[in-house]
């Protein structure tokens, strides 16, 4: 399984910023921000899923103009967006409603439609083939919103999405026996630590304190860092958050499990 991050900036700004998106060897988005619009077509085509953390801008931005561009190449084999019922309700009544945009889970007929719309509970596995796997994973946000588990079969990466402090995602990434990376958003510095907790995303004073949680040995990258901040906001987390020593998650990034 090779993992690239096509976005993991907090907001947009500069020739490298992107916002929240993962491509998972050729067919799989992980989240849908800005930075699937550097795919080109025949990228873009060949994706069959897109698992949503949730539904916030900056992680369905690149969503609908996907599906629009790739229309005329997914006709009897829709592409299939998963994520939670609340997160699709959302999608359904606000982005996909024939006013913001075409719904074209009905288009170019509900019979045959190039949008397929599929809810995941939480702790569902979804299997890939070849191997791989998929599961949401508990967060704690704003809206309804998940994590992701992605496993390869020999290794794990674990995703918390959008989230703040949340007793139960830990429990379900320290039973990963295989778990190599984890990818945990900071959004904001420590001097933003009362609107992190106002809007439910992280400092490194609560990374710090979640990150103590966590029983397995795995390397940990930074994800979702806010452009204004981004040296303070790492700079903090390498003074303040012992033993795991987090590095910044980069746009273009490769993993490979």
């Amino acid at each position: 399984m090779k993992i690239r991050i096509l976005g993991c900036s907090g907001g947009i700004g500069g020739r490298h910023l992107r916002t929240t998106s993962m491509l998972v060897d050729h067919d799989v988005l992980v989240d849908a921000g800005t930075g699937v619009a550097d795919l080109s077509l025949a990228e873009l085509g060949a994706i069959d899923h897109i698992f949503l953390t949730h539904s916030h801008l900056d992680h369905i931005a690149s969503l609908p103009l996907l599906i629009d561009t790739v229309m005329d190449m997914r006709i009897g084999r829709p592409v299939t967006v998963h994520a939670s019922e609340a997160t699709l309700a959302i999608l359904r009544q606000h982005v996909f409603n024939w006013l913001v945009w075409p719904d074209f889970s009905e288009i170019p007929s509900r019979e045959t439609p190039c949008l397929q719309f599929q809810a995941m509970e939480l702790g569902q596995r979804v299997d890939l083939g070849c191997g791989r796997s998929i599961t949401a994973l508990p967060a704690e946000h704003t809206v309804p919103a998940v994590g992701y588990l992605l496993d390869s079969g020999s290794n794990s990466l674990a995703f918390s999405g959008d989230t703040t402090s949340n007793d139960s995602f830990w429990p379900r990434v320290n039973e990963v026996a295989n778990l190599r990376y984890l990818i945990i958003e900071t959004a904001f510095s420590n001097k933003e630590r009362a609107l992190a907790i106002a809007s439910k995303h992280l400092c490194p004073s609560l990374l710090a304190e979640e990150l103590a949680k966590l029983a397995r040995p795995a390397e940990v990258f930074i994800t979702h860092l806010k452009p204004g901040q981004i040296e303070q906001t790492m700079q903090e987390i390498e003074e303040g958050v012992a033993g795991f020593k987090p590095r910044m998650l980069q746009n273009n990034q490769v993993f490979e499990l």
